[in-house]
């Protein structure tokens, strides 16, 4: 059932090449602070996961078409991973700028690639409407809270 929400890329290899040519070159990314300790915005995708999901409220922010955010993920037994990342609307692409380890932020930005369930819904739900990412931070918190 979860399949059939998602619809294929059906851009040639060629046409992705030249997507990612003609895209504004990404700005340099500040990091928030580390660790998330603003609002937690919980999320859920129903019975499909016994994962928990939340954004850090004050990490929310919409920039050059992009939504970026902290994501905390926590298992059943408590264990959670912290992320920052940015969601682009117009694809529905991922990019993972750092990882929360050891009380900070560690790696450095990964390649942009396909979503997860999470991001999918994220987009779906509160972050984008059709290919477009909402007007700025107070929209994006606003359907958290609706």
């Amino acid at each position: 059932m979860a399949a059939c929400g998602h619809q294929p890329d059906l851009r040639s290899d060629w046409e992705r090449q030249q997507e990612a040519k003609l895209a504004p070159a990404e700005q340099a990314v500040a990091l928030p602070p580390y660790p998330p300790s603003g609002e937690l915005l919980e999320f859920s995708l129903g019975p499909a996961s016994d994962f928990r999901f939340f954004i850090e409220a004050s990490s929310l922010s919409v920039t050059d078409g992009l939504v970026r955010y902290v994501l905390i993920a926590r298992s059943p037994d408590g264990v959670q991973t912290v992320t920052y990342e940015a969601l682009r609307c117009s694809n529905g692409e991922v990019r993972i700028y750092a990882v929360g380890r050891d009380g900070g932020w560690s790696g450095a930005p990964g390649a942009w690639r396909g979503p997860l369930p999470w991001h999918r819904e994220l987009q779906r739900e509160y972050f984008c409407s059709v290919m477009y990412p909402v007007r700025n931070r107070n929209d994006a918190l606003g359907a958290f809270r609706r």
